[in-house]
């Protein structure tokens, strides 16, 4: 069904954004440049798209392509060349970092009503997209909070509580999921509570205030934060309770035959579980995430500097996030929000099937409206990459000492800084 350009404006500050970027036909229709939009499949919902730029069709012509391969490579070859470049388009959330850089290249969309609509979104992914001097490249589409995904049928088996303000109470700090985990272990042998210890890495760390590069350039991949989350996941490790998966195939086997007893992971890796293992429908719940709230992936819509309408352009991506269409591309693509303003709508209140009925906002959208702020430097994915090959050695039988010392080593390498 297609949605009226009034109802998509509801609610969240939109409106005013889009009147701050003009209105009616008359201020844009003269020109009659095609804007074109570059997005990825899987970005945004495809009918929603259709939708918004029928809606804005008095206003301007705008193509759609969906890009396949390296999005972030293509879109970098296309801003160096500037004629090649399309007027809008997404960039994944590990590709923002490096975009920041070159933050010149592409508007500043406070200069275009981004300030009336920033209090929509949830806080620490807007600040994502916020360059070292304030310019707004991008709006987010989405986010994806963490949270503990448990088998509830698996859980009640081995006499542990699967009440979700229980679980969620016992999850307030790390302890409170090893002991879970060890329990699992003990009553169901055979069994792990999570795939691998990469998996606890990337979410501990997503929880520390800064990862292995600060804002001034320095090298934190040896500090406290790094360390207490490399802690955390050879823990996982020592305590046996990862079961060392790394294949897909596997990974979708282990869940259906149970042994797997849960998983740590953002919102859309609930996806992931229904698409690998889809036997298990029903069994599974979700908890807070065990040390608080974190954010793993989500990506933008941001328009470079060479565009040929920014006016249209902005009005464009501000209805394609207004909270209607959030909730719709959720319907639509399982793409969770970064308009917070969407959690209160029945696409996201509704329960979910797969999760017995469980209406899985009340866990994500408060994890999403309390997310750290966390710098996110270019060096990071490579780094990352680095620590997540020493954890897997350790793994393998390495001593975690000297797989710490060999990443700090190998990361600042990575990173390019003495």
């Amino acid at each position: 069904m297609s949605l009226s350009r009034r109802s998509l404006l509801i609610g969240a500050g939109l409106a005013a954004g889009l009147s701050a970027c003009g209105g009616g036909s008359g201020e844009t229709g003269a020109q009659e440049e095609k804007l074109t939009f570059w997005y990825w499949d899987g970005a945004l919902s495809t009918p929603v798209v259709k939708s918004v730029i029928a809606d804005l069709a008095d206003r301007g012509t705008i193509s759609s392509t969906i890009v396949d391969g390296d999005f972030g490579q293509r879109l970098a070859t296309s801003l160096g060349s500037k004629s090649a470049a399309p007027d809008i388009t997404g960039i994944k959330g590990e590709d923002m970092p490096s975009f920041l850089a070159r933050a010149d290249s592409f508007l500043d969309l406070n200069t275009l009503g981004a300030k009336d609509v920033a209090a929509s979104f949830a806080p620490a992914k807007y600040a994502a997209a916020t360059a070292a001097d304030g310019r707004q490249v991008g709006l987010p589409i989405d986010l994806g909070p963490t949270a503990l995904f448990l088998r509830k049928d698996l859980w009640e088996k081995a006499g542990l509580s699967t009440r979700i303000p229980t679980v969620s109470a016992r999850m307030a700090d790390w302890d409170g999921w090893f002991e879970a985990a060890a329990r699992l272990r003990k009553k169901l042998p055979g069994s792990f509570a999570i795939r691998n210890s990469g998996d606890v890495f990337g979410v501990a760390l997503a929880q520390q205030p800064e990862t292995f590069v600060t804002r001034e350039g320095d090298f934190a991949g040896d500090g406290d934060a790094v360390k207490q989350a490399w802690d955390i996941a050879v823990r996982s490790i020592t305590d046996a309770v990862q079961a060392g998966i790394y294949d897909q195939n596997a990974f979708g086997a282990a869940l259906s035959a149970g042994v797997l007893t849960g998983h740590l992971g953002p919102a859309w890796n609930g996806l992931d579980l229904a698409a690998a293992a889809p036997s298990t429908s029903g069994h599974w719940r979700v908890a807070d995430c065990p040390g608080g709230p974190a954010n793993v992936g989500g990506s933008y819509l941001t328009l470079p500097a060479t565009g040929h309408d920014p006016k249209l352009s902005f009005a464009f991506i501000a209805e394609l996030l207004s909270p209607a269409n959030e909730a719709k591309a959720f319907t639509d693509a399982s793409v969770f929000p970064a308009v917070t303003a969407a959690y209160d709508l029945p696409a996201l209140t509704g329960g979910q099937k797969f999760f017995g009925g469980q209406a899985t906002i009340d866990i994500f959208g408060p994890a999403a409206k309390n997310l750290p702020v966390v710098y996110d430097a270019p060096q990071n994915a490579a780094v990352m990459a680095v620590y997540l090959t020493e954890l897997s050695n350790v793994e393998g039988g390495k001593k975690p000492s000297q797989a710490w010392k060999d990443a700090v080593t190998a990361g600042r390498k990575t990173a390019g800084i003495k």
